[in-house]
Order: C-alpha cells, then sequence, then structure tokens
C-alpha cells in the first residue's frame, strides 16, 4: 500500500498530499515527522540503527523513534504510534521538547520531538530496524561528524543539547 502524507505550509496548515516517494524527492513537498528521545535513568540515550534497506539513510544510528505523520493524525498521537511500532513500548508518558523545520537535498519536514523516560523492556522492529543501544552523551559526541549518525539526528542531537542545558 503507498504511503500517502499531508503537505503542509510555512504555519504547519494542511495544503495538500502526496505520496511518500514524492516526497522523499522533492524538498518543496513539506510533511510532518515525530521524533522521540527514549533515555534510560543513567540519561543514556537509545539509539537506533536503521535499516540497510531504508530509503534515506539506510545502516545509519538515529534518533530513538522517528516517523511521519499518517494523514489527518495529530504529532503527539503519532509519537506514541511509533513508539509503540518500533520499539514496543506502550505504557510510557512523552513530553514535547521542541519543534523545527529540517530541509535537506532529498525533502523538507517539519519535526515535533518528545522526551520518555524509560527503563523497561525493548522490543524493537526487525524489519526497519537491525540494532537498537543505549549511547552516553560523551560517546554521542566523540562520533559526530563522523559518518556514524544520520544528519537529522546529529541535527536533533543539537537542540536535544540546548535543552538539557536550559537546565530540564
Amino acid at each position: 500500500m503507498r504511503e500517502v502524507f499531508d503537505i503542509v505550509d510555512e504555519n504547519d496548515e494542511i495544503i495538500g498530499s502526496a505520496p511518500r516517494d514524492r516526497c522523499h524527492g522533492d524538498p518543496a513537498l513539506v510533511h510532518r515527522v515525530v521524533h522521540v528521545l527514549l533515555v534510560n535513568r543513567d540519561g543514556a540515550l537509545l539509539l537506533q540503527k536503521r535499516s540497510p534497506d531504508k530509503d534515506i539513510q539506510p545502516g545509519k544510528w538515529d534518533t530513538s523513534v522517528g516517523g511521519h505523520l499518517n494523514r489527518g493524525e495529530e504529532y503527539e498521537a503519532a509519537a506514541y504510534r511509533e513508539l509503540q511500532e518500533e520499539l514496543g513500548v506502550g505504557d510510557a508518558a512523552l513530553v514535547f521538547l521542541h519543534a523545527y523545520p529540517m530541509q535537506n537535498e532529498i525533502e523538507s519536514e517539519n519535526v515535533r520531538t518528545y522526551l520518555c523516560r524509560y527503563n523497561g523492556p525493548i522490543r524493537f522492529d526487525p524489519v526497519e530496524i537491525t540494532e537498537v543501544r543505549f549511547w552516553a552523551m560523551e560517546e554521542i559526541e566523540a562520533h559526530l561528524g563522523g559518518g556514524t549518525f544520520t544528519p537529522n539526528f546529529e541535527e536533533e542531537f543539537g537542540y536535544y543539547k540546548e535543552y538539557l542545558n536550559a537546565g530540564a
């Protein structure tokens, strides 16, 4: 089944729709995405290694959870859905962190990010993810800019550090 995303304007208002394959190839088609940063009691951040079959950034380490909103879906509902689908986590609370536009030569996304503090079991989707593990902040810092992470995660990590530095 072909995925179709809502297309939004500069105010994040829905102005149309387009199939995924058009959105991932035309940066003029701004669509909505959620990220969840899952952190354990030690402050380590869970990252997922993207499947080699993914159309964007295959085989790279990425945000704990990331996914597109279904047509007509709200950001927070999508965050809970993606958390369940990708990591098997269905009983955790989310806290909104920040929103930002992300654009590159392939696509443009309006991203909303949520924080999840969680210490329970993880059951990741082996179709989308090849591995998950917790990374200490220092370990992430040591690998930035080296091709280990997706560019989107590296941008997201910068926003997360700002959040932490603000005393969160």
